[in-house]
């Protein structure tokens, strides 16, 4: 699939400048860190108490899910893709493949930040997470098995920093 995948898209410059792109962004979590940060920022000169609550967890489950998906790895310690045929398009700080780390803090961050934004629930997921794992298999640092858990990680990842926030929204109501 990886091979196939890699035969139908990588060869256009394009598509591998833009995967090369997602990749840089979506580095140990820091591109998401920086928009959430921004995020939390204009809502504190709003005077936006939960927009700024929201925005700086935005930031905080991406980074733990990033944290997450490389305790992960650690254990399960599946090594990269490795077959002469795949082109690989950006280094990596490791030689372990499962889950993405790209895969999970982007999908922590999509639902998050378009949380924090007010979008619908499923609107930056839909247009951030499909683009960033496939970037993954293009540029031939991951099996789609690993892009697809670690969305699966993110998502938890997200839903438990929401747990959290309504958690904590219920103590402080009492």
């Amino acid at each position: 699939m990886l091979l196939g995948i890699q035969r139908v898209v990588a060869g256009r410059p394009a598509v591998s400048s833009a995967a090369r792109g997602l990749s840089h962004f979506g580095e140990h979590s820091l591109g998401w860190l920086a928009v959430a940060g921004a995020g939390a920022a204009l809502a504190h000169r709003r005077g936006d108490d939960t927009g700024v609550r929201r925005w700086a967890e935005a930031g905080v489950g991406a980074f733990g899910a990033h944290a997450a998906s490389v305790i992960i790895k650690r254990v399960v310690r599946r090594k990269r893709p490795h077959d002469d045929r795949i082109r690989v398009g950006v280094s990596t700080p490791s030689k372990l493949s499962f889950p993405s780390s790209h895969a999970t803090s982007t999908t922590a961050a999509a639902i998050l930040i378009g949380r924090a934004a007010g979008l619908p629930p499923a609107a930056l997921p839909a247009a951030l997470v499909p683009p960033m794992l496939l970037s993954r298999l293009v540029l031939g640092v991951h099996y789609p098995t690993d892009v697809l858990a670690g969305a699966a990680i993110g998502a938890a990842s997200a839903a438990a920093v929401v747990a959290g926030d309504r958690l904590i929204a219920t103590h402080d109501r009492r």
